[in-house]
């Protein structure tokens, strides 16, 4: 059974006999081969085909070339797309300001049909390469963030522990993460923390994390000393700038008390049962960067049926903004107290849905996690 592999080259110049010379040439080395004369129509062209290389004119009717390759940049469907330009003009400022825009390549006329030809050849073969580069490591993140979402625990697995959990990764390797352990029948650990960055390293460190939580999460330590058994061996294994924020609580339900440590995190909300919400107050420095950190436990009498949210900082924060979580913590307490009757399986994603409501699309991982006595 035959292959056919279809290789679809845009020709835009106001010169009818450019265009005619041009498709011929390429349509006899096998190329299929659609045209325009002005760059309003040749953007157009592109946004309908996506074709696999663009022999573009800059000086053109109703659109240069300049404007029709500086809009195909800001479309991610089209910004890469490699577009070699036709020019008269053999100025360096032309060529420099086209290569700034994104050009790959110029040829100048008159030109040369076999020199066409070549560069066409030779920019499909690199433009092919590079797409074959993004595939694998597309392919290999995708593994990356399967292996991650396969640590998750979810509610289903430890229905003692009663909670719930929103989890979102913006890229293939997330920086969030979270971890429950039931340590005892009536005991259960908790923790979210955020990695910095979203690079594959990332998602080693929070396969470290899972290790060293299920290690140091002994019923003879305090949640403090857990954390500075976990700082001291993230101290040696982090890379160079590499840090994370946590927090940490355990929870027993028989003497009803929780005990939390905060590690330069957002800090938790406690709705009690017949109080306001509010925040806790626990300090701690971030994990990962001082040998003598600081941890400090909160302990706390609970009573069935409060809640604790623990949530990451892309919760909160959009770039667009440029406001940090510390100063937009506040804005989360009328939407706990709404949430009051919501199921605790369900609680999380409902507070995921109620900031987003009032805020633009994340843009960045989102762990949430409801905790109920």
């Amino acid at each position: 059974m035959e292959s056919k592999q279809e290789i679809t080259i845009l020709i835009v110049d106001d010169t009818p006999i450019n265009l005619k010379l041009l498709q011929i040439s390429l349509q006899r080395e096998g190329y299929s081969v659609i045209s325009a004369s002005n760059g309003l129509d040749a953007r157009q062209l592109v946004a309908t085909h996506l074709p696999d290389l663009v022999l573009m004119d800059i000086i053109m009717p109703k659109e240069s070339g300049f404007e029709v390759l500086e809009k195909m940049q800001r479309n991610p469907k089209t910004n890469s797309i490699p577009v070699i330009f036709l020019t008269g003009n053999d100025d360096v400022s032309s060529k420099v300001k086209g290569f700034e825009l994104g050009a790959v390549d110029y040829i100048v006329k008159p030109f040369n049909t076999t020199e066409v030809i070549a560069r066409v050849r030779l920019h499909l073969k690199l433009s092919l390469a590079t797409k074959a580069l993004v595939q694998r490591q597309t392919e290999k993140l995708k593994q990356i963030h399967d292996a991650q979402a396969a640590m998750l625990v979810n509610p289903s697995d430890l229905p003692q522990a009663k909670f719930g959990i929103y989890y979102s990764s913006l890229f293939e390797a997330g920086g969030d993460f979270y971890d429950v352990l039931q340590v005892a029948e009536n005991i259960s650990v908790y923790m979210v923390a955020d990695v910095s960055g979203h690079d594959i390293g990332t998602s080693f460190i929070t396969a470290a994390v899972k290790a060293l939580l299920q290690q140091n999460s002994s019923l003879i330590y305090s949640p403090s000393d857990s954390m500075k058994m976990m700082n001291s061996v993230l101290i040696d294994i982090l890379p160079e700038a590499k840090y994370l924020t946590a927090v940490f609580a355990r929870l027993n339900r028989q003497t009803l008390m929780m005990s939390l440590v905060n590690a330069g995190h957002p800090p938790v909300v406690y709705v009690p049962v017949n109080k306001p919400a509010e925040f806790i107050s626990a300090r701690g420095t971030p994990v990962g960067i001082l040998s003598d950190a600081y941890f400090e436990t909160c302990e706390m009498k609970v009573a069935p049926g409060d809640r604790f949210y623990i949530y990451s900082d892309g919760l909160l924060e959009r770039a667009q903004s440029r406001q940090v979580w510390t100063a937009l913590t506040k804005e989360l307490l009328p939407f706990v107290e709404e949430m009051r009757n919501i199921p605790i399986h369900d609680a999380a994603t409902k507070l995921n849905e109620m900031v987003c409501y009032y805020k633009s699309e994340p843009d960045d991982d989102i762990v949430i996690m409801a905790i109920e006595v």
